[in-house]
């Protein structure tokens, strides 16, 4: 078990996929959690939270001096002190990693951002998807279920790709459309994927340049893990 330092704080994130929560103490990380989420936030709130004060052998949420709600569910989550929205605790979060990040570009389940920083980590600028899939994990998750692949699957075969097919369309619904008549025209699947791909990091791109991309820049969000879509 870890020792444990006084007083603790924690931030809880009930995002459109998953619910994370971070315990820390004296400035370190002691503790964390990321379960998917479910229909009810405050019950993925609650779940994240005991779960992070478990690894540190701790069992009531009263242990915990101060809690930062964020995320979309962040209204929801009674037990914290305080909401803060997602765009200010990622700015915080990536200064208090590397004061040097300039440029932070979240790639999340539902929306993406990016934010423009200054040398204090105080937000300059932001521009940020959240109208549609495009861009998004969802957008993934949408044309993996088209193709009837599995995620992980869908993610990796773009390495095996010759021949990219570019995908005018970065909107789920008509992308989707796309993808079939390509399928129909007999283009081999590893191409299709490169090319919904390379559309989403087109998305990405000209997202990032209505704010500007100054380094150093970071990548945050469950997107940044995927081997296809750095």
């Amino acid at each position: 078990m870890k020792e444990i330092v006084s007083p603790l704080v924690a931030g809880v994130d009930v995002g459109s996929r998953t619910a994370k929560a971070v315990i820390m103490g004296e400035g370190r990380v002691l503790s964390s959690c990321l379960i998917p989420s479910v229909v009810n936030p405050p019950k993925a709130a609650r779940h994240a939270i005991e779960e992070a004060l478990k690894k540190i052998g701790l069992s009531s949420i009263d242990d915990i001096g101060y809690i930062v709600g964020t995320g979309y569910g962040r209204a929801r989550i009674s037990f914290a002190s305080t909401q803060t929205s997602e765009i200010t605790c990622h700015a915080k979060g990536a200064h208090y990693l590397c004061s040097d990040v300039r440029t932070v570009i979240d790639i999340g389940g539902q929306d993406c951002k990016v934010i423009g920083l200054g040398k204090d980590g105080k937000i300059l600028d932001f521009a940020m998807n959240d109208k549609c899939a495009a861009g998004t994990g969802r957008f993934l998750e949408s044309m993996a279920r088209t193709l009837e692949m599995e995620l992980e699957e869908f993610l990796d075969i773009h390495d095996s790709a010759t021949s990219p097919i570019p995908i005018t369309s970065v909107c789920s619904v008509f992308a989707e459309s796309e993808v079939i008549s390509l399928l129909n025209e007999g283009h081999a699947i590893k191409d299709i994927v490169a090319g919904l791909h390379a559309a989403m990091a087109t998305r990405v791109s000209s997202l990032s340049r209505k704010v500007g991309v100054t380094e150093e820049v970071t990548i945050t969000g469950g997107v940044r893990k995927r081997q296809g879509t750095r």
